[in-house]
């Protein structure tokens, strides 16, 4: 009941604080990519507006109105929860330096959390970034999750409203090719209206993992090519972010020059991609925000793109993938059949439903005396702390149950560095 009342009075009061700053807003769902989507578009957007997006992962019903309010969750704090309503009032009543555009991450578990989120704003541009089975035991079928996901294109205006779509998934497609609104679409692909091509690494001298500088690409659009450097950047999965950036950099008129230099700021957020130096000489890729069979088989691919040593190895850790429903077993199958392919892999695996990874792996040729079966975080970190030699790349992935952040803690060079670098280090989560 308590719930239910703070939800009802957040929503009034972020509908409230809408229609009197009037700020555009910039919608972002999908199964995987709106956080790193939200943030490359805050950063192309933020070079020359004045722009919100979510705090933290404030992307649900609770979180968006508190992202519009400008205010963080106060837990359980009844007197925290008034002083909050207190503030909210306040910036209702006086004239306050509102932000121009709100970029928010609109993210849906259940159906009809679009129908809620959608009741709060009126969109000017909506980002889809992926359709996939993430969820997918609350929705029962991908199709169902396609149609949530598509209500957040139901508050664009008609006429002025702007739809950027990543045509490299075939739902989204779908999507766009039977919509009347105007339509940014992007992905690698030649029919996507801004497409990335001539992807590379870059290095900072010798090509060597330690000297990766990040990745470089050219954004195609209108027929002109945009060269393009992330810093840091390590996957695919962070240039369809850059592009989903761009876009919406072009919806506001803004030109590839302006584009590419407000890129050059862009850091993907914690969790996701991010290389990290571990112990021993070795090399983290820190992939435990969540985990889905897409973005799992979109992480391997980068790990076994990265050119290492001869000999040198590459460690596979991974937790379950949750939420996935009667797809379970098939999506951490695949997953398992993909790792094998993977030259001088080592598997450690975490929870129930990664035995499938196990098994998949096995069924296509990998050697058993490559795979790990590990009971806690503490198995992998002691295995991982006694293996680990210089050159040897470890990804560590799982969905956020899992808490696979714990493994990366204990294996990075520099652990007192841990709260700045990893995800959920905050007291509550540390409890």
């Amino acid at each position: 009941m308590f719930k239910s009342i703070l939800q009802l009075i957040l929503r009034f009061l972020a509908r409230r604080i809408i229609q009197k700053y009037q700020p555009e807003i910039i919608g972002i769902t999908g199964s995987v990519g709106k956080t790193s989507a939200k943030e490359a578009i805050t950063t192309v957007l933020g070079s020359k507006f004045s722009v919100r997006s979510n705090i933290k992962n404030y992307n649900n019903e609770f979180g968006l109105p508190l992202t519009i309010l400008g205010l963080s969750s106060p837990g359980k704090s009844l007197w925290g929860w008034f002083k909050l309503f207190i503030r909210a009032l306040m910036i209702i009543i006086r004239t306050n330096d509102y932000p121009k555009i709100l970029v928010l991450e609109m993210g849906v578990d259940h159906p009809g959390d679009m129908d809620y989120l959608n009741s709060m704003v009126k969109l000017k541009i909506a980002v889809i970034t992926t359709i996939g089975i993430s969820h997918l035991a609350n929705f029962g079928t991908s199709d169902k999750i396609k149609l949530e996901k598509k209500k957040i294109l139901d508050t664009l205006d008609s006429k002025s409203g702007w739809a950027i779509l990543n045509f490299d998934n075939d739902k989204i497609k779908e999507i766009g090719q039977q919509l009347e609104y105007q339509t940014i679409s992007y992905g690698f692909s030649d029919d996507a209206v801004v497409s990335a091509h001539n992807l590379d690494y870059s290095f900072n001298g010798e090509e060597l993992l330690s000297n990766l500088q990040g990745l470089s690409f050219k954004i195609k659009y209108q027929d002109s090519y945009i060269p393009v450097l992330l810093p840091g950047a390590l996957s695919r999965s962070t240039v369809y972010a850059a592009l989903a950036g761009a876009s919406v950099g072009f919806a506001y008129n803004m030109n590839g020059v302006e584009i590419s230099q407000a890129l050059k700021n862009f850091q993907s957020p914690s969790g996701r991609m991010k290389l990290l130096a571990g112990i021993n000489g070795s090399m983290i890729i820190d992939d435990t925000y969540n985990a889905s069979p897409q973005s799992t088989l979109n992480a391997l691919e980068t790990l076994n793109d990265i050119k290492l040593p001869e000999l040198k190895r590459r460690w596979i850790i991974l937790g379950d993938m949750l939420e996935l429903g009667p797809d379970s077993e098939k999506g951490h199958l695949e997953v398992g059949h993909r790792v094998s392919e993977i030259k001088n892999a080592r598997l450690a695996i975490l929870g129930q439903e990664s035995l499938y990874i196990s098994m998949g792996a096995r069924r296509n040729g990998m050697k058993e005396t490559n795979i790990f079966h590990c009971n806690n975080h503490q198995e992998i970190i002691e295995m991982l702390q006694r293996e680990l030699t210089e050159g040897d790349l470890v990804l560590v992935k799982g969905s956020q149950g899992m808490r696979m952040e714990k493994i990366v803690a204990q294996i990075l060079a520099n652990p007192e560095e841990a709260e700045k670098l990893l995800v959920r280090q905050s007291p509550e989560w540390l409890k």
